[in-house]
């Protein structure tokens, strides 16, 4: 069976069809992912005479209208999108969002006389020899003749051979063509990623919520544009809050919506703990609603497939969207979004820099929002189990593998049983003793800083109210919070002169937040070396070194960071013994940690 067909479109076909609707491609408020030199090289590439690849497009299935008549459906654009974006940027003059939610210009200049395009830079805006922006030739405001003319103005010792061909094959890039592959309307979803992965040379995966988020703008009849909207525009203010005076200004039609009401508390809000990608909120509201975990079957739903006759239902696509949309309108709720980052933050999560998995954090708050829907649970209750699921995802990499199908799995389970039997069966299951004593032990044995089970340990600290390393007033917290450092309890340089290797002295057990002026006291001694300095002003009524003045203050402050007391007497002899016990005290922490959650 066929399943596409090819044509050629020329640049300026393409653009059109994206600016008419139609080709579905979700419009450009999320960031764009390319950098200036890419969209440069892309337009030299054209000018090269070299192909760009083929831009795929699959086209949604017809759907039965209630009347019985069927609706044509768009485009989806599901690969292309960069490079879309890239010539509607360079060539039309049209803005893109950067990986910091800013609204730019990336303007591409050409010499002609080389024949080279260049990001525009203050050298190139100084230089005759330069068209400072390429969307400007490509305007139609001015004739070919012209763009001559006023080039060989500010340059009349060139040939005027030499740039009007240079011109003529600028202006000729707008009607080079590029092959577009249009998938049949009656393929499966796992059929469209297997087509995408087999054509991308770099073998890719397509992220299925790209394709739902096409998916979603190219049904305006059930208002997908404007639910596209909702999750770009909230994910971006939960950035750039200052966007919020954009969308009122430019998007009046949106501002008017229940969506827009629903975020406005936006626009005063600051808190980067959990900034989600649409992604991120995509997969939330769908799985809290829908109990699946698979991004495939929202595209499958939002098409109207029944998966048991395996046709396609305007009422199933009319649902989708309606739950869809309970789903968004749940996850940005105010009251909702505050109250699970407030859960987060009392089980010690207090800096992103704590949160790396954030499929966990994800699957943390669809725990919530489910618990909360079920109504069968206390507050207290909920926010127990919460922060424990959040924990134990992250102790155990629940979601680091195929998060889909635990999420599938997961969810499923969660909806059909109690969440405290199910809890209870993953802690046997999983976080035995022999998990605590001798597993987690084990994975800390690694040099890398950003270890989940470090930051469970700091998390633990926290929510403990743990004082940092020889600091009598100073918490964990506040050297999280305020941009402490992490130090090294046997120092890098005295270790690294006793000869051990990078891996060996950057060890999560040999770290420790200190405040820098302890640390810089503390020099690069033995432990043995700097312990005895401060046993010894201590003697001498001087607690100027650490604010501590008495040896039971320095074994609670030992205590609380997981150090064998014993670390006074401890040169490097004695590090990988020092090692393995730190490790065991730090994992019989985190136990006592999550248990008290």
């Amino acid at each position: 069976m066929q399943k596409y067909s090819v044509n050629q479109y020329e640049i300026a076909s393409l653009l059109a069809f994206v600016k008419t609707g139609e080709i579905a491609i979700p419009e450009i408020q999320r960031p764009f992912v390319w950098d200036s030199s890419k969209v440069r090289n892309l337009m030299d590439s054209l000018y090269q005479g070299y192909p760009i690849g083929y831009i795929i497009a699959w086209k949604n299935p017809n759907v039965r209208l209630k009347d019985g008549s069927f609706s044509e459906g768009k485009k989806v654009l599901i690969d292309g999108q960069q490079r879309i974006t890239a010539l509607s940027a360079a060539i039309l003059g049209n803005y893109v969002i950067d990986k910091n939610y800013s609204r730019i210009r990336i303007k591409i200049a050409f010499n002609p006389v080389e024949e080279r395009f260049e990001v525009q830079n203050p050298a190139i805006l100084k230089d005759k020899l330069w068209v400072r922006d390429i969307a400007e030739v490509f305007s139609g405001e001015k004739s070919l003749i012209k763009l001559v003319r006023d080039y060989l103005t500010l340059n009349p010792e060139l040939d005027e051979d030499i740039i009007e061909n240079s011109f003529s094959r600028l202006i000729d890039l707008s009607k080079k063509p590029v092959g577009l592959i249009e998938l049949s309307s009656d393929l499966d979803i796992e059929t469209v990623t297997e087509i995408f992965i087999r054509i991308n040379s770099a073998g890719v995966v397509l992220s299925q919520a790209d394709f739902a988020m096409s998916k979603i703008t190219a049904n305006e009849e059930q208002q997908g544009n404007i639910l596209r909207k909702a999750i770009d525009y909230f994910c971006h203010l939960a950035v750039a809050p200052e966007f919020y005076q954009h969308i009122v200004d430019n998007d009046k039609e949106f501002a008017k919506t229940d969506f827009f009401q629903k975020m406005q508390w936006l626009k005063n809000e600051n808190d980067d703990l959990y900034d989600p990608s649409y992604v991120d909120l995509l997969r939330v509201a769908f799985t809290s609603q829908f109990e699946r975990g698979r991004l495939s079957d929202l595209v499958s739903l939002l098409s109207g497939r029944n998966f048991e006759t395996r046709t396609f239902e305007n009422e199933i696509v009319e649902s989708s969207f309606s739950t869809l949309k309970k789903g968004v309108l749940e996850f940005i709720n105010e009251t909702n979004y505050k109250r699970f980052l407030m859960i987060v933050r009392s089980a010690g999560f207090v800096s992103p820099k704590l949160l790396r998995s954030q499929n966990a954090v994800n699957f943390a708050y669809i725990v919530y929002l489910k618990l909360k829907s079920q109504k069968s649970l206390s507050d207290s209750e909920i926010e127990k189990y919460v922060k424990r699921w959040l924990v134990y995802s992250i102790l155990t990499g629940r979601y680091s593998g195929s998060p889909e199908s635990v999420f599938d799995y997961d969810i499923k389970q969660i909806s059909q049983r109690p969440i405290r039997d199910y809890m209870a069966e993953k802690e046997e299951g999983e976080l035995s003793n022999a998990f605590w004593n001798a597993a987690l032990p084990q994975s800390m044995d690694t040099s890398v800083a950003s270890s989940p089970y470090f930051h469970v340990y700091l998390a633990a600290q926290v929510r403990l109210n743990d004082k940092g390393f020889l600091s009598k007033d100073i918490t964990v917290n506040d050297l999280i919070t305020f941009k402490g450092d992490i130090h090294h309890l046997f120092p890098k340089d005295y270790l690294k002169k006793n000869g051990l290797a990078k891996g060996k002295y950057n060890q999560i057990a040999n770290y420790v937040y200190m405040q820098s002026e302890i640390n810089i006291k503390v020099g690069n001694k033995s432990p043995q070396e700097y312990f005895e300095i401060i046993r010894t002003k201590m003697e001498n009524g001087d607690s100027a070194l650490t604010g501590i003045n008495s040896l039971d203050e320095i074994r609670e402050n030992l205590r609380m960071n997981c150090i064998p007391e014993n670390i006074g007497e401890m040169t490097v002899q004695d590090y990988n013994d020092f090692l393995f016990e730190r490790r065991k005290l730090m994992a019989l922490k985190m136990k006592e940690y999550y248990y008290g959650l």
